[in-house]
C-alpha cells in the first residue's frame, strides 16, 4: 500500500509566532488533503527572512494543524530548514525509509516552480506530486515576490544547485 507524505513547506511568521496569510494558505491546503492514514511533514526552522522566534517555524505549522483536527500521531520528524534548498536536503533522510512512499509537495503558487526545479534534483527517485497553492496577495507584493523567484530559477540554471 503506499504511503502519503503531506509535505508544508515553511513561510513567514511574525516576530511573535503568528502564522502569515502564505503560511496559512499552505497549512489550510494540507487540511484539505489529509486523511487519517497519511503523515505529514513540516518545514521551517530559523531565518531574518521568516522567523526569528525562539521556536522553529515548523512547531506553529504543527500546532496550527493539531488545532484544525490533525493527530498528533500524523507528523513525522521537522525538517528545520531555513531555505528551500535546506528543505529539500532535511527532508530526505526523514522519507528515505518509508516504503512505497509519495510525496504531495505543498508550497505556493509563485514559489512552485522553484520548488520543483531544486526537488526533483535532491530528492530524485521520489514519487512527488506538487500543489502551488494560490496565494491571495496583494498585486504589488505577488509580483515582488514572484520575481524573486524567476531570480532564483535563473541562478540555479545558470551556476547549478549547491547542496
Amino acid at each position: 500500500m503506499k504511503k502519503e507524505v503531506l509535505i508544508v513547506l515553511g513561510s513567514p511568521n511574525s516576530p511573535e509566532g503568528i502564522l502569515s496569510n502564505i503560511s496559512k494558505s499552505r497549512l489550510n491546503c494540507c487540511l484539505e488533503n489529509y486523511l487519517e492514514g497519511k503523515q505529514i511533514l513540516c518545514t521551517g526552522g530559523w531565518g531574518d527572512h521568516f522567523n526569528t522566534t525562539q521556536s522553529p517555524h515548523a512547531e506553529y505549522s504543527k500546532t496550527y494543524l493539531i488545532k484544525n483536527g490533525v493527530s498528533e500521531s500524523a507528523f513525522l520528524d521537522f525538517a528545520l530548514s531555513s531555505n528551500t534548498v535546506d528543505d529539500a536536503v532535511k527532508i530526505k533522510p526523514i522519507i528515505q525509509n518509508i516504503e512505497n512512499s509519495y510525496l504531495t509537495v505543498i508550497t505556493s503558487d509563485y514559489h512552485l516552480e522553484r520548488v520543483k526545479l531544486i526537488f526533483n534534483e535532491v530528492l530524485k527517485g521520489f514519487k512527488m506530486v506538487f500543489i502551488g497553492v494560490k496565494s491571495n496577495l496583494d498585486k504589488e507584493l505577488f509580483d515582488t515576490l514572484e520575481s524573486h523567484e524567476k531570480k532564483a530559477i535563473q541562478s540555479i540554471k545558470e551556476n547549478g544547485l549547491y547542496y
